[in-house]
Formats: C-alpha cells, sequence, structure tokens
C-alpha cells in the first residue's frame, strides 16, 4: 500500500520482493498447507522511504545523507515541501532526439544508444583521468570523452543503452560529444537528458542531476498541498490548479506546459503582493500621524548650503515628500533612483524638515558598514545646524558632537548607551536593530528605509509603539531596483511614487568593457596608472573561497595573487561576509582614507558603499552575475568628477555570454539593463539577485504588466466583500505566512 509514494529503485525492489513472496507461498503452501506466513519489510525501508509527508526532513528521502543535507539547507531547502518550491531559473531543451548520423558539429542535442566500448585513460600531459567511450544507434556511431570522471566507466557498461545530452563538436577523426550528460535507460522517460530539462540555482558539491532526482522522487506530494487561490479566481484566469503547476515546473513536457506552470506560480506571488498592499493600504487610512510642517527659509538655506547642486527630479521628489508629511496620514511612498542618483540628501531634506519641527527621524540601512558612512555624510552636510545625528549599529553607539562613553563588556551599559543614543538624538541612524530593541524615541515621525523589504502591516504596528503615542510615523522606502512608473503603481497600490530620474551634472559616464584574458596584463597596467594618479580600485568575485568544482575566482584566492605577485608594493585589502563586524569596519575605514589601494570583495559592496576617489571597478567572474548587479558594482565608482571605468572579465568565451556582457558597455541605467537581463536570463535570475527593496520574485516578472494588473483586480474584489479574508481561511494563512516572509528580519 506504501509503494506509491516510494522511489522508483525502492518500488521495483518491492515488486521483485512481491514475486518472491508469491512463489515461496504457493511452494510451501504445496509442502506445509496448514502453515501461516508473513512477511516483514525492513523498518528502515517502510518508515524512512515510503511515509513520505510534505514535512520529510530532506535527511529521510532516498538517497540524502548528512553533508548532502547541510549543502541543500544552504539553499533553503530543508524538507521534502522545500524542493517542490525549490523553482528551476532555465530549461535546456532536449525534447527531439537525434540520430547520431544526423548530428552536427556545434549542435546541442539529445542522443539514444548501446556502448560499444568504454574505459578510462590516463592523460600524463593534463594529469587527469579520461574517460572514453564509443556510443552507437542504428545509424551510426561517436566517440563520447568525459573528463576527470573516472568513475563513470563504472557506472556505464559494454551494452548499457544510455540517453545523452551535449554539444558535438568537431575533433580530428570526426565528431565528439565532450562531457555531456548522461543516464541509463531502464524504465520510464529519462529526466535528465531528455525533453524539457530544468536547471537548477546551485550551491557547492550539489548538481542539477542530484536537485531533479530529489524532486522527481517527492512530486507526487505535490497532490497534497493546499490550493488557496480561490477556484472562481482561478476559473477566471484560467490557471492551472496549484498541484499540476508545481508538477509542470519542475517536469515540463514542452515549453507550454513550463509557460502555463510559470504563470500560475507567477501570479502566486503577484497576488499575494497585492493583497498585502490592499490590507496595508486599509490599515494606513486608519491611522494618524504628527503633522511635519515645512520649513520654508531654513530648507532654502540648507539647500543652497550643499556642496553641489540639485537636480531638478530631486527637487520635485523632496518636494512631494514635504508635502506628504505636512499631513496628519501617515505618508507611504517609495522613492526610486538609479545607482548614485543623489536618493540620500533628498531624504535629507525631509530629516531636516522633521528635526526643525522637534521631531525625530531614523534612517534604517542594510549594512553597519553603509550606517557608519551615512553617519559621516550626513553629520558633516549638518555640521553647521544645531542637529544631533545619532549612529546605533551592533559595534558603534554614538552622537556626533558629543563625547561618547566607552562601552563595556556590561550588557546593561551598553543597552543604557543604546537608550541614550536615541533619547538625545534628532536623526538616528543604524542597521534594522533600531525597531528590534525594546526601545522608546523621544518623538519618532519619520522612517527612512534604504535598500532593503518594504515593511509590512506587523512592522508598521512596532514602529507606532515606539513613537510613544497611538501614532504612526511617516515612512519613506527608497530603492536603486529599476521598475517602470505603471508597473510600480500596479505593483504597490499602498505607495505613492518619486522618481529621480537624473543623474548629477558633475558626473561622467563610467567606460565600461569586457576585457579578453590575453589583454588582462594591459588591465594592470591601466590600473596601475590610475593608483599611480591618486585614485582606488575594487575587485569583485564571485566566492569567498577556492572552489574546484565550480571553478569560480574566490575573494582569498585573488587577494593572494594581486597582493603577493601583481602589486607587491600596493596596499590591497580583503572584505568579504565571513570577516567580524570590526574586521570589516577597519578595512572599510582604511579603504575610505585612502590607505588601501585596491580592494578585494565579494558582493558585500553591492548596496550603498560610496568612495568618491575609487575609479575602477573590476569584475572577475562577471558572467556568474546578473546585469543588475553588475550595474550595482558599476555604480560604487564614477561618484565623483574623476572618470571612471569598468573591467569585466568573464570566464566563459560563450557567445551568448559576451553578447549579455556586451549590453554593459551598451547601456549605463538599471532600467534598459534589468529588460536585457530578463531577455538573456530570465526572471528567475535576474530577480534573485535584484531584488533590493521589492519582494522575493522566483517567477513572477516586474515587466509582467497584464498578470500584475489581474492580481490587483482579484485581491480588490475579494477584499471588498470580505475585508478580513475570513471566508477564505486558507487565503488568510498563507497571507500571513507571506507577510512573516517579507518584513524585515
Amino acid at each position: 500500500m506504501f509503494l506509491h509514494h516510494c522511489p522508483p529503485a525502492l518500488r521495483e525492489a518491492g515488486r521483485q520482493a512481491g514475486q518472491l513472496y508469491a512463489h515461496v507461498v504457493q511452494w510451501i503452501g504445496r509442502k506445509i498447507p496448514d502453515l501461516e506466513i508473513r512477511v516483514r519489510f525492513p523498518a528502515r525501508a517502510h518508515n524512512d522511504y515510503c511515509m513520505l509527508t510534505l514535512d520529510t526532513d530532506t535527511l529521510k528521502i532516498n538517497r540524502i545523507g548528512e553533508k548532502t543535507a547541510k549543502r541543500l539547507k544552504l539553499l533553503g531547502i530543508e524538507t521534502a515541501q522545500d524542493l517542490l518550491f525549490y523553482f528551476p531559473f532555465r530549461y535546456e531543451d532536449f525534447t527531439q532526439a537525434v540520430k547520431i548520423a544526423d548530428l552536427k558539429g556545434g549542435q546541442t542535442a539529445n542522443i539514444v544508444g548501446q556502448i560499444e566500448l568504454i574505459q578510462n585513460k590516463r592523460s600524463h600531459r593534463r594529469r587527469m583521468y579520461v574517460t572514453e567511450a564509443l556510443v552507437s544507434d542504428e545509424s551510426e556511431s561517436v566517440k563520447v570523452i568525459w573528463f576527470n570522471q573516472p568513475f563513470i566507466a563504472k557506472n556505464l557498461k559494454v551494452g548499457d543503452r544510455v540517453s545523452l545530452a551535449g554539444k558535438a563538436e568537431e575533433d580530428l577523426g570526426g565528431l565528439v560529444l565532450k562531457s555531456p550528460t548522461y543516464e541509463k535507460i531502464t524504465r520510464g522517460t529519462p529526466i535528465h537528458t531528455h525533453g524539457f530539462v530544468p536547471d537548477y540555482h546551485l550551491t557547492a558539491n550539489i548538481t542539477n542531476k542530484q536537485i531533479r532526482f530529489l524532486i522527481k522522487s517527492v512530486i507526487a506530494l505535490a497532490k497534497g498541498i493546499k490550493d488557496w487561490v480561490p477556484d472562481e479566481t482561478r476559473r477566471q484566469l484560467k490557471l492551472l490548479p496549484l498541484a499540476e503547476a508545481i508538477a509542470k515546473i519542475h517536469f515540463p513536457r514542452n515549453k507550454k506546459d513550463a509557460n502555463e506552470a510559470k504563470r500560475r506560480l507567477a501570479f502566486n506571488e503577484l497576488f499575494l503582493i497585492q493583497l498585502q498592499s490592499q490590507l496595508i493600504k486599509d490599515d494606513i487610512k486608519s491611522s494618524r500621524s504628527q503633522p511635519v510642517s515645512f520649513k520654508e527659509e531654513e530648507t532654502k538655506k540648507f539647500v543652497d548650503s550643499l556642496p553641489f547642486k540639485l537636480t531638478d527630479a530631486q527637487r520635485k521628489a523632496a518636494w512631494e515628500i514635504l508635502k506628504d508629511i505636512e499631513k496628519d496620514k501617515p505618508m507611504s511612498r517609495l522613492l526610486e533612483g538609479d545607482v548614485g542618483s543623489g536618493k540620500t540628501v533628498v531624504a535629507l531634506v525631509a530629516m531636516l524638515n522633521a528635526a526643525l519641527n522637534g521631531g525625530q527621524s531614523a534612517l534604517m540601512v542594510p549594512t553597519e558598514i553603509l550606517a557608519q558612512q551615512h553617519f559621516d555624510s550626513i553629520s558633516g552636510l549638518l555640521r553647521d545646524w544645531n542637529i544631533k545625528v545619532g549612529l546605533v549599529t551592533r559595534s558603534q553607539k554614538k552622537v556626533y558632537g558629543m563625547q561618547n562613553a566607552v562601552l563595556k563588556d556590561n550588557k546593561k551599559v551598553k543597552k543604557l548607551n543604546t537608550e541614550y543614543v536615541i533619547q538625545n538624538s534628532d536623526i538616528i541612524i543604524g542597521t534594522h536593530s533600531l525597531i528590534q530593541e525594546d526601545m522608546k524615541f523621544r518623538n519618532l515621525n519619520l522612517v527612512i528605509i534604504d535598500e532593503q523589504h518594504r515593511f509590512g502591516v506587523e512592522q508598521r504596528a512596532k514602529l507606532a509603539t515606539l513613537t510613544g503615542e497611538n501614532l504612526s510615523p511617516h515612512l519613506l522606502s527608497m530603492t536603486a531596483t529599476p521598475i517602470p512608473r505603471s508597473l510600480a503603481l500596479a505593483l504597490y497600490g499602498d505607495l505613492d511614487l518619486s522618481v529621480i530620474n537624473e543623474m548629477p551634472a558633475n558626473r561622467k559616464k563610467i567606460i565600461t568593457r569586457v576585457v579578453p584574458e590575453e589583454k588582462r596584463d594591459k588591465a594592470y597596467e591601466f590600473i596601475r596608472k590610475e593608483i599611480k594618479n591618486g585614485r582606488q580600485v575594487f575587485v569583485i568575485c564571485p566566492l569567498i573561497d577556492i572552489s574546484d568544482k565550480l571553478g569560480v575566482k574566490s575573494v582569498k584566492q585573488e587577494f593572494e595573487k594581486l597582493d603577493k605577485y601583481i602589486f607587491p608594493d600596493l596596499a590591497t585589502g580583503m572584505l568579504h561576509g565571513k570577516l567580524k563586524p570590526a574586521e570589516k569596519e577597519k578595512i572599510m575605514r582604511e579603504f575610505l582614507e585612502n590607505k588601501i589601494k585596491i580592494l578585494v570583495s565579494t558582493s558585500v559592496v553591492e548596496v550603498g558603499v560610496d568612495v568618491p576617489n575609487a575609479s575602477v571597478m573590476m569584475i572577475e567572474g562577471a558572467d556568474r552575475f546578473g546585469l543588475a548587479s553588475l550595474h550595482q558594482f558599476r555604480g560604487r565608482v564614477g561618484r565623483s568628477e574623476h572618470q571612471s571605468y569598468c573591467f569585466l572579465f568573464a570566464e566563459s568565451d560563450a557567445p551568448d555570454t559576451l553578447r549579455r556582457l556586451d549590453a554593459m558597455t551598451s547601456y549605463s541605467d538599471g532600467l534598459s539593463l534589468a529588460k536585457m537581463d530578463l531577455k538573456f536570463r530570465g526572471p528567475g535570475e535576474v530577480y534573485g539577485t535584484m531584488q533590493k527593496g521589492f519582494p522575493e520574485l522566483q517567477m513572477a516578472s516586474l515587466f509582467d504588466y497584464e498578470l500584475m494588473k489581474a492580481a490587483k483586480e482579484q485581491a480588490e474584489k475579494i477584499l471588498k466583500i470580505d475585508k478580513n479574508l475570513s471566508s477564505h481561511p486558507e487565503l488568510k494563512e498563507k497571507v500571513g505566512e507571506w507577510e512573516k516572509k517579507t518584513h524585515l528580519e
């Protein structure tokens, strides 16, 4: 009775055991007619393999050991349900099996044949094993080669029927399939080499084959997932049932299946966003806030004192915000502007007005480095004003212009110091721990969130308690994520939108080049010249540690190479997420003070770090990043009057890769690059790396206006009739889960 849920290998073993059982019963029955016979299956097979549920831990799924389970956890996969909701980001199209005789050089194809010969050879020149095989079908034979995978010769034997998927290449002796994906044909349809084959985001030592195998072994459980979208909504929009969409997103028969599944799963995301937006909107309507009157004379004096001239777009955005905070209804506004467009100074105009009215502002940012940087720059711009600026992070608590007590290890002293900063500051800058600690603000009436997920209902309620009164503060969210105005309004029904679509007048366009490996030395010469002229350099790598499996440049490896061999005479620093906060702070401070000339870093510098003296951004493994992330990296340079440069080094020289990176040389605005990334890589890839300031979207695209509009209409329709979702309990539960996932951690 349990065999239906078992993995294929175990199910086959069960059938064979059943046949043996029948034969034994017949034989013994003839010999001893009165004997009662019972068969017991091993407890592990019964409990750990067959009785799978959505909540089954990955450790109890077939062929998963503790090491693999830990690696899966890095991808957010801990249960069978997590596997089902770990969606692919693209597909390999192997729907047409090709006869070997019809193979052409450069063609990616699927062939099915029989192994005529297979053997391992030792390549002394390259110091690796080479596995060679001869595979034939009824039309022809082809040579197949795998590098450094000697175990393949044990897995595959002469006479085995195999399905192979890979690229055919011209070689001296004719066509060769190099390192194709393979699977032995026993029963059923191949899942790795035939049809529309899914590809997933991976971590070190996890392969697509493993992910596909594991999902295939639990895919039947999708039928047990509750479909929380109302039946009427599904019928009106002709959406697939949830279980069918999950099955088809992982194992589509064709492109139509994949598109239908994507549409349903994308609707899920957009529908939840719309429901949450409408609930927030209703919550805002019933809230009150403290009005902040516009101090015209002081504001004009401050703007005139700035060391740069505001753009017209900055002035317009600032005015929209100032008009909003004059009302007794809480502002809920999104300030959108490309990298380096000057969003922070617009927010500062509002914070100045709040302070002049006797109120407090809180500016929350994602990292301690960025909080420190904002503290320094804002303190500098307000040095002639009697406005106290405070900093609250895990490692720093201080107020600009005040002598600070030295922090001790005593927790009580640290807590009192935090309270002191918050009570004695007009503008408080910090990470999101600002609202997590048990503290009261003196008079908080403006909250600004920089580059982070927007607040949900629970966080608004939390902020209201921090003010000490039954009032909600005005809320301004800032993002550099490029999104068209019409889509932003459709996506966020609860937010007003201000857009800064101009760059500061003195900014020069960053010269961007894709650099081939043979010109690397010239790039190093150029970097040395820039440093000699007083400039500084960023070097970005995809990984912290060396990974032989992925073959990707790492920060530690690159730092050692540059520090010891390429630029031994120049001060080089290393920055990554595993460093302690104090170490990160020290390295960043030395880079800002021009003590470090070259900073080798992971993507930790993607958000917000401002080093005006840096003029070169060099990105290793650029093909590993989305265009939106590359654009964020590029935005770390070109932040002063100096001409700046961005050099992209790719690990792959495939035409598609180079075409995608060439878009960086052609486009300088984030919106155009986001559209190009969507075209080249699909929404899962684009928004997996660029979703700063927006909910995580695995399937939906921020450019899918029609589906977004439909989701908004359906949300409004349901809430109009059932404001509390009491007649839709499953939907209400799902909105609650989404709220917890998307709120600020």
